[in-house]
């Protein structure tokens, strides 16, 4: 099996749940193609006793007959099993299998895209509800991982449960992508060899999704990886979107209709902007779908500073999405050597200023460390301004408000070669914090950071 690679809050986290003297029920969840799978079979690989995974859109008696063919394997049984005819049935037979087990040493139960196993009217929540609180929990030497890539089904239904689970999960982990460092590591693992700059670049087309990253071959440089993976007829990207979407959302053409528009909007949109392009109605479907994107990881909601939660902003910052929207979809440009054309033109320039930007905004603890700000309590936010007519606007990428009564005003810009700041850029900045200090006098600290700081770990 395949090295892990990372993850080590993560791995240590599950470790302790493993060591410790009550029967554990976790719950892990993230977007699809992130490594929940790979995490938990990594770390729990010689204690796992049994393990299903459920299938997309698949009813339930193919669900159950697979159950019962993963039974079969986990008994070593030649026979095959009788396919139960109901969920309770299928939780029975697996304790029975169990029991003799659990009373002897630790032992690990998987189930594998959990959401996917709850089809309609399988009655399968409610019949794990049960498994657990009438069975399992009673198991010390008991692990139950639960996983699944709908990350806010896996939210309402079983983290904040109001049915039989409530309060049940003992360990809650929604898994993220790699950061930078961890991209890094893991492509050096695979023998990939690129320097930072090169990485930044994969980076903000495809984020830290360890299956997108794992297409990458050695000797490619970043551009040719790019043009191969996103831009061939066969390339793993090409056409990722739609399947991406479509596997995580019920109604999922309401959540790609936001995600577009969000897309053609660099610096966010509010909640009422977000009703009015997409032509959604307001009210609670509207919240429902952002809520299930900022879950997901794919959107990204802001206070600006000053403001409370109604006047949140909301921002695209999945990479991918935001690539592929830009550069891909209903494009005339496509195939081989696309990406060769496309590099460094206007369009990518544009592009390349907002991606970078949202690859800072996922590393601010990076920021924060590197800015020396660990000990103090900081607030994140961000801050626009909308003059009068006839006035200058601002905007701040993102503001630190420290608990020292200083604060810190971050200016985020991607650049080939060392960023010279010319007599133009410094009157703009000049002019973002007169705007900004006319109403919130402070301190200004000022500070350069660089590529490198992202790559903390």
């Amino acid at each position: 099996m395949e090295k892990l690679t990372g993850r080590e809050k993560e791995k240590k986290t599950l470790e302790a749940a493993f060591a410790s003297n009550r029967a554990e029920l976790i719950a892990v969840y993230g977007r699809r193609r992130i490594g929940k799978t790979f995490l938990i079979r990594s770390v729990f690989e010689k204690s796992i006793v049994f393990e299903f995974t459920g299938a997309y859109n698949t009813k339930m008696p193919i669900q159950l007959g697979n159950f019962a063919k993963g039974l079969q394997k986990a008994m070593g049984s030649p026979a095959a099993l009788a396919v139960p005819k109901t969920w309770s049935d299928a939780m029975s037979d697996l304790e029975k299998f169990l029991q003799p087990i659990v009373t002897k040493k630790r032992a690990v139960v998987f189930f594998d895209e959990f959401p996917w196993i709850n089809s309609q009217k399988s009655n399968f929540l409610q019949a794990f509800d049960h498994f657990w609180n009438s069975w399992a929990s009673k198991y010390p030497n008991l692990t139950v991982v639960i996983c699944g890539s709908a990350a806010s089904w896996m939210i309402q239904h079983i983290v904040h449960s109001k049915g039989g689970l409530h309060n049940r999960v003992t360990e809650r982990m929604g898994l993220a992508p790699f950061s930078l460092n961890e991209t890094e590591l893991y492509l050096l693992s695979r023998s990939v060899k690129l320097d930072r700059y090169q990485l930044l670049q994969l980076y903000m087309v495809m984020g830290g999704v360890p299956h997108y990253l794992a297409g990458i071959q050695t000797g490619e440089s970043s551009v040719q990886a790019i043009d191969r993976i996103c831009f061939s007829p066969n390339g793993a990207l090409t056409k990722e979107f739609d399947d991406l979407y479509a596997s995580l959302f019920d109604q999922s053409t309401n959540h790609v209709a936001v995600v577009k528009l969000l897309s053609s909007s660099l610096k966010g949109l509010s909640r009422k902007e977000i009703i009015s392009g997409s032509g959604m109605q307001s009210g609670g479907w509207m919240s429902k779908v952002l809520k299930e994107l900022e879950e997901s990881g794919f959107i990204t909601s802001y206070i600006p500073f000053g403001k409370v939660t109604r006047d949140l902003i909301y921002r695209l910052t999945d990479e991918y999405s935001l690539f592929y929207l830009r550069f891909i979809d209903g494009k005339r440009s496509k195939g081989k050597g696309t990406w060769l054309s496309l590099y460094q033109k206007p369009t990518w320039n544009t592009w390349s200023g907002f991606a970078f930007e949202a690859v800072c905004l996922k590393h601010k603890e990076q920021i924060r460390e590197a800015l020396g700000l660990c000990s103090i309590s900081v607030d994140e936010s961000i801050w626009r301004h909308v003059p009068g007519k006839g006035k200058p606007g601002a905007q701040i990428d993102l503001l630190l408000d420290r608990s020292d009564h200083c604060m810190n005003l971050c200016e985020m810009k991607f650049s080939t070669t060392i960023y010279t700041i010319t007599k133009k850029y410094s009157q703009e900045l000049e002019q973002k914090k007169t705007v900004f200090t006319n109403p919130y006098s402070t301190k200004l600290i000022d500070k350069e950071l660089t590529m490198d700081d992202l790559f903390a770990i």
